[in-house]
């Protein structure tokens, strides 16, 4: 089972589904390697959560794509919570590699059809984003976020790979943002 299909998001907002969410990189690139991006992309989810309000279960940055695993509060859509997850992040960088890395804009740039050139972090479209109906469902996809480094070949367990929330979930150190795992009920 996998948070990954789709090239565009089909959210329902449905009162008190989870939801596992994915969201790539401009073009795929391995935008969040090194420290300076993945970091920022915390600091942006810890944000996100207060201001779109949200419960935060699980979640894995890999070079080139993100997978979160969380429940929307009641009312909240979920095309807000991914404006405040993806949005501050992409004009953050984007200030940055304008004024400190001009040299990587091509990399991020997007020549429109009629000539006009954007500049993005993010792949275009919302991501993929699928309704966790159960418990069950739930936890399966938790596992499968935080197994995604190992697959990948990066890493030998979950826990060794530094931009995930595995550490928390199995009791090794605090994630560096705080999960919302009082809300989650356990497997059964």
């Amino acid at each position: 089972m996998e948070c990954r299909g789709r090239l565009h998001r089909k959210s329902r907002d449905i009162p008190w589904d989870a939801h596992c969410l994915t969201f790539s990189c401009f073009r795929r690139q391995p935008f969040f390697t090194g420290q300076q991006a993945p970091g920022w992309f915390l600091e942006c989810i810890d944000i996100a959560r207060r201001n779109a309000r949200f419960e935060l279960w699980a979640w894995v940055i890999m070079p080139e794509h993100v997978h979160l695993v969380l429940c929307p509060h009641e009312g909240v859509a979920m095309r807000q919570i991914l404006w405040h997850l993806k949005k501050p992040l992409s004009d953050r960088i984007l200030e940055h590699v304008r004024r400190d890395c001009p040299g990587f804009l091509p990399r991020m740039a997007d020549v429109h059809p009629n000539g006009r050139t954007s500049y993005r972090f993010w792949q275009r479209g919302g991501g993929y984003d699928r309704n966790l109906r159960s418990v069950k469902d739930t936890h399966e996809k938790i596992r499968y976020v935080h197994g995604n480094p190992v697959r990948r070949g990066l890493v030998l367990r979950p826990e060794d790979w530094p931009w995930s929330s595995a550490c928390d979930w199995l009791g090794l150190r605090p994630a560096p943002i705080r999960l919302d795992l009082d809300t989650l009920s356990p497997p059964s």
